[in-house]
Order: structure tokens, then sequence, then C-alpha cells
């Protein structure tokens, strides 16, 4: 029996999100619109020079991952999440926004005794691009001892993010769940996370994909990226060598989805973007929760997209109660 809709594995990542001007990514020598891992004294050499915007920042649980499996936990899905955090402030505030959600952790797979809890500095500019400074911290020692394998076997989808290719025991721990699930008859989808990841970590993706995952989750850029094409219609033919199903976002116009027979657009929901963040995430696990619920990818994309468009019309990755049983009752 499968007694959980959802398991994720990735980063845990305490989050604090500031406006900015695209003046000072370039002062701060910051790349615009991507994820960019740092070392500690980098990150605290930018929380330095950040100084008054961080006055009114709010910190929040993240990580690409853990933000689809608290959107799916909201809507009604029964959740697991396999990270990795130390035994700090920011640790315990971490869990502890997991547990409001509702998402299952195994609490000695989880902490770590010593090291920093990893935290991302995201960065909105005035035309709602995020940018990301990520300190790993004892995120980055994710491993395969961190996976708790019979939550793996017992749920529905197997969900993984592509940021864990930066990680020499993170890749591994991706590549170890993903067989455990095949071998469980779990169903498995991978995000490629980011631009970044895809153009200097596709051959550790294509690892982690191994022989096809199920569902495959990107955006036009990752797509592109990828496969290395040039168009969208080239970069779904490839993109059907390396997942039997996939969804790619296309902002505003909306998601083209492939359910292993045909292809399909659905279409963006308006919004009045102001801060992107999360966008895809949220995508992500509004389409999975539809799909535990016997959804069909148009009803679920339909609400994957009204959910992300929710989430691009205010600032931060998150929505209120009231909003996931809204998107959910429709």
């Amino acid at each position: 029996m499968k007694h959980l809709d959802i398991y994720g594995v990735g980063a845990a990542l305490v989050d604090t999100e500031i406006k900015v001007s695209d003046q000072q990514l370039l002062d701060w020598g910051i790349q615009k619109g991507v994820m960019t891992l740092v070392d500690e004294a980098r990150q605290t050499e930018l929380l330095t020079a950040m100084g008054e915007h961080l006055a009114g920042a709010e910190r929040a649980s993240g990580g690409s991952a853990a933000n689809t499996i608290i959107g799916a936990a909201w809507m009604g899905a029964k959740t697991g999440y396999a990270c990795r955090v130390a035994d700090d402030d920011n640790g315990r505030f971490y869990l502890a926004d997991m547990d409001r959600a509702g998402v299952q952790l195994t609490q000695d797979k989880t902490t770590s005794a010593s090291g920093i809890t990893g935290k991302c500095l995201v960065m909105i500019t005035p035309d709602a691009e995020r940018t990301m400074n990520t300190y790993l911290g004892t995120s980055e020692g994710l491993a395969a001892d961190n996976l708790h394998l019979d939550h793996i076997a017992a749920s529905q989808w197997l969900y993984l993010e592509g940021y864990l290719v930066t990680s020499d025991t993170g890749r591994p721990a991706a590549i170890a769940a993903r067989n455990h699930a095949e071998q469980h008859a779990t169903r498995t989808a991978l995000s490629l996370s980011d631009p970044a990841m895809v153009q200097f970590f596709r051959d550790g993706l294509l690892e982690m994909i191994g022989g096809g995952v199920d569902l495959l989750f990107c955006n036009r850029d990752e797509a592109l990226g990828f496969t290395q094409t040039q168009t969208l219609n080239d970069a779904a033919a490839a993109l059907k060598h390396h997942c039997r199903q996939f969804a790619i976002t296309l902002g505003a116009e909306g998601a083209l989805l492939f359910d292993g027979e045909q292809e399909m657009m659905v279409a963006g929901q308006p919004a009045c973007a102001v801060d992107t963040n999360g966008a895809g995430d949220m995508f992500a696990g509004a389409f999975l929760y539809g799909l535990t619920q016997g959804w069909d990818f148009a009803r679920a994309g339909e609400l994957a997209n009204r959910a992300a468009a929710q989430v691009v019309s205010q600032y931060g990755p998150r929505l209120t109660e009231a909003q996931y049983r809204s998107l959910t009752s429709v």
C-alpha cells in the first residue's frame, strides 16, 4: 500500500528574501536570474553589503524540492522529505516550519549535530526576477544515509531536485533514491531546477536521470539547454529520450505537457508578477498533487498554472492556507 503521495529529496535551506535593484546586483558582482553556490565567507560579505536591505526581510524554510513538497502538503497531499540540517537555530526553525506544513521528516536521519544549516539569499529585482546566492552548509553533505527507504517504497511519487547534482554525496543519494523507487513501483519525477545546473552539470543530471524518469519538470531555457536544441518543438522531442512524461513551464504562456501519449498546451493564468521565486516549485507541487488525486495532465496543469500565477503575484514562495484551499476547491 502507498500511504504517502510524494516523497521529496533535496536541500534544506533557510531563505532570506530581499528587494534589490539591477545596479546593486552589478555592484555586488552577482549574476542575475540564476542560483550561484557561495561559501560562508562570500555570503557573509553579501549580508554585510546588503545591510539595511535586510531590516524587513523574513526567513522561511526553503530549498527547491522543499518548496514543492510544502506546496503539495498544504494542498492536502501526504508527503515526506529527505534533507539535512544542523542542530542550530535555523535548523530547529526549519524542522518546525516543515512540521507545521504536515511534511513527515525522520529526525535521526535529518539532523546533524555539527555544521551550519544551509542558507539562501533570494534577491528580487523590480522586473520580478529572482536571483539566488546559496550557502549549502550541512545540506552539502546530504547522502544516501539521510533517505528513508521505507517512505520511498510507500510513496506514489519520488521527487528529486536537480540542484542535488552539485553535491558529491547528494548526486549518489538521488541515484540511490531513484533506483529504490524503481524497484518498488514508485514513480519518479525530477526537476532540472535552474539553467545554471543544465549549463555546468549536464553530465551529472544525465546520471541522476539514468534510463529515464517518469516525469521531468523544466522551464523553456532548461529544456533547450539540456537537450542542446534551438526550438521548443525540438526540445520536446529530445526530452522523450530521457522521460516518459514532461511538463515544460513557459511563464505567462502556460505550459507544454506530454502525458506519455500526446502533447498539450495549457494556457497560462493572468498575473501581475512581482516575485518569481518559487514559481516553478509551486507548479511542480500543484501538478504532482493533482496527479496523486487521479487527475489527468490537463486538469493538473490548470491547477499548477493557477498556483504558479498566485505565487508570482506576491512576495515569497508560500501561499496562505486560505489560498491553498481556494486553489484546490475549483
